[in-house]
């Protein structure tokens, strides 16, 4: 066929309002070639294969397939991914993605609408803008949720460990609400977009007073950003269930400290509740209404030791974690971090004149442990590396599977 010819079979396709699948079919029979469209983070919107084995090549950018990027203006809308017996000339291939690329936009700008208003709404309680009962539950109305009888809010968060392609938070945005949504399908998610975060921060509301959809939908969302997500690793915090909309802020302080003490945990628990995080629920008003407290305390105390564990890449932090869970036992320690006991005291003198406590006074361990818990809660992540400082004895010392340190 002709690039006119296929040109006319493309227009007619749009003109008549068919929608995207059959503008799709329409481009590839015109072109005798295999199609396949997909929005900015990855959703499969249509495709034209001719087999199913076809289809399974194309989504998998197989041998011989063409990827482009579907555009309107400046922003990517999506991707056309081709398979092709000869190649379109270079002003029809022009021409068929900006049709398809118009399409995909206007078939996703009422989503669009909707995610930007739940993304308005959820950032505004994690915010505490939207404290007043009748106010939460006017806002929840626009969006039909549902929320009288108690809602639930999740965090989560998928950090990158290589470079990734362009929109890569918004597919974990699409990927954290789906999990959501197979437990409760007006589970309703976005992007936190709070300052300093190199991750991708979801924010999810579960609407219902459960907590076993609650906790189910939490689980679900862990379970499909492990499979839908490779390369990344994750953190995930889940509220209590609230007994009055008025809590929803609350409950949004609730997951984000779960999350905090999940992503910095030693043991790399990938996802916690709440109710999970023992001690740490101490501190969660200070998170919440005196964060720059929270710093201050932790730069007091445990900073300097993360910094020098950064600058010469050993493991201070590790060492006063383990003591502190060994009960300040040193033998103890030395045997969890299987190194010897002389580098242990040796650490810990570090420890000292780093932070001036000290950790045979029951004032100076109670003083570093609620540095640590500072740490956690505000989501820094000790840093871990060789235990090759001045005065060691020891080697590497072996990390614990799942932990940074």
């Amino acid at each position: 066929m002709s690039d006119l010819a296929a040109l006319d079979a493309i227009t007619e396709a749009v003109e008549s309002g068919a929608g995207l699948p059959e503008v799709v079919r329409a481009a590839a029979r015109a072109l005798d070639a295999s199609l396949a469209v997909t929005d900015a983070w990855g959703a499969t919107l249509a495709v034209a294969a001719r087999s199913p084995a076809e289809e399974r090549a194309l989504l998998s950018k197989g041998e011989g397939i063409t990827s482009m990027p579907l555009r309107v203006a400046d922003t990517v809308v999506g991707k056309l991914y081709m398979r092709a017996k000869t190649d379109p000339s270079a002003s029809m291939q022009r021409l068929l993605l900006t049709m398809i690329a118009s399409e995909v936009e206007r078939v996703r700008a009422p989503e669009r609408v909707s995610e930007t208003a739940a993304a308005d709404f959820l950032r505004a309680v994690l915010r505490r803008e939207l404290t007043d009962r009748e106010q939460l539950l006017a806002r929840a109305a626009e969006l039909s949720l549902a929320i009288e009888d108690g809602a639930s809010m999740i965090v989560a968060r998928a950090h990158p460990q290589a470079p990734t392609d362009e929109g890569w938070r918004g597919r974990v945005r699409a990927v954290a609400e789906r999990g959501a949504r197979a437990v409760s399908s007006r589970a309703i998610a976005a992007l936190s977009e709070r300052d300093g975060m190199p991750a991708a921060e979801v924010l999810v509301l579960v609407p219902g007073g459960e907590e076993a959809a609650s906790e189910r939908a939490a689980q679900t969302v862990l379970r499909e950003m492990e499979a839908g997500l490779s390369g990344y690793t994750f953190a995930l915090g889940r509220s209590r269930i609230t007994e009055d909309p008025s809590e929803l802020p609350r409950a949004a302080a609730e997951a984000l400290l779960a999350a905090n003490v999940a992503q910095g945990s030693p043991g790399g628990a990938a996802g916690l509740a709440f109710e999970e995080t023992g001690a740490y629920r101490l501190l969660l008003s200070a998170m919440s209404e005196n964060p720059a407290e929270l710093q201050r305390f932790y730069g007091e105390t445990v900073e300097p030791l993360v910094a020098y564990d950064e600058q010469y890449e050993t493991d201070l932090v590790l060492t006063l974690e383990t003591f502190l869970e060994a009960d300040g036992n040193v033998a103890g320690t030395a045997q969890r971090l299987f190194t010897h006991r002389h580098t242990i005291y040796y650490r810990l003198e570090r420890v000292r004149e780093l932070s001036g406590l000290d950790v045979s006074s029951s004032d100076g361990r109670e003083k570093l442990s609620l540095g640590l818990k500072s740490m956690r809660v505000l989501g820094i992540s000790s840093p871990g590396g060789p235990a090759s400082e001045a005065g060691t004895r020891a080697g590497r010392v072996p990390r614990r599977s799942g932990g940074r340190a």
